[in-house]
């Protein structure tokens, strides 16, 4: 798979606390992954650059072998990395409180392995289709999911921002774990919300459409959002499922 990242401080945040990468295997497959430190001013960075650095170096290290032992893999990893971040929370008062989301996913020759926790997001875009495949850790999905508000609703409401999972805050991490099909051409989308809560699904569904380079698609993304008021850090991975990078 292709792939292209971009992430960018946002217009009105001091700091930038997302972090992202992509690794490669020497089984040739590779892990992409998205987390967006938590708690403030009490080191979301830090805990975002853990979750993304460890998470990498046991990828090239012990990396799984399917796409079924991946599922196994990332919910094994995670909860080592949670319980490391919990152990330095409570070793360090300056960090205490500290925690991020996760949004990662390996590809492999049929299929791609997506986990999540928190609030940042996955997506495919499968013939003009853009498909949601996380399901948001956070207070207002729970009222999306109960009927009491609408989608729309959710991203106007001033606790969008609460999130009832994360590495490091929990002694169970609780991560999603799941499988998807991919197909030629198909589009691989990551994000933190700094995106999605500013830019529509459509408004996005035209970027990825576009015939440019991935690189170019992150860019439109990230300015987007930002000319909507960039509340936010904003990060966006597109990866392709081909071999033109159209």
């Amino acid at each position: 798979m292709k792939a292209a990242y971009q992430t960018d401080i946002g217009h009105q945040r001091k700091q930038n606390q997302d972090r992202v990468a992509v690794f490669t295997n020497k089984l040739g497959n590779q892990l992409m992954v998205i987390a967006d430190g938590i708690g403030g001013n009490r080191s979301g960075d830090i805990a975002a650059e853990q979750t993304v650095a460890t998470l990498g170096s046991q990828f090239k290290k012990r990396p799984p072998q399917t796409s079924m032992e991946g599922i196994r893999w990332f919910a094994r990893e995670t909860q080592l990395i949670n319980n490391k971040i919990l152990a330095q929370s409570k070793r360090n008062l300056r960090l205490q409180g500290m925690g991020t989301t996760m949004v990662a996913t390996i590809t492999f020759k049929d299929a791609v392995v997506v986990a999540n926790i928190g609030d940042s997001r996955g997506y495919i875009l499968h013939q003009n289709l853009l498909t949601q495949i996380t399901v948001d850790h956070s207070l207002v999905n729970e009222l999306v999911k109960t009927g009491d508000i609408s989608e729309d609703e959710a991203l106007k409401l001033p606790q969008s921002n609460i999130i009832t999972r994360a590495i490091g805050i929990s002694p169970d991490a609780q991560v999603d774990v799941n499988r998807f099909e991919l197909n030629e051409g198909d589009q691989l989308l990551m994000c933190s919300d700094g995106l999605f809560k500013t830019v529509s699904k459509e408004q996005i569904i035209k970027v990825l459409e576009l015939p440019i380079p991935l690189e170019e698609k992150c860019a439109q993304l990230i300015k987007m959002a930002n000319d909507a008021g960039g509340p936010d850090n904003i990060t966006v991975l597109i990866g392709i499922n081909s071999n033109q990078e159209g």
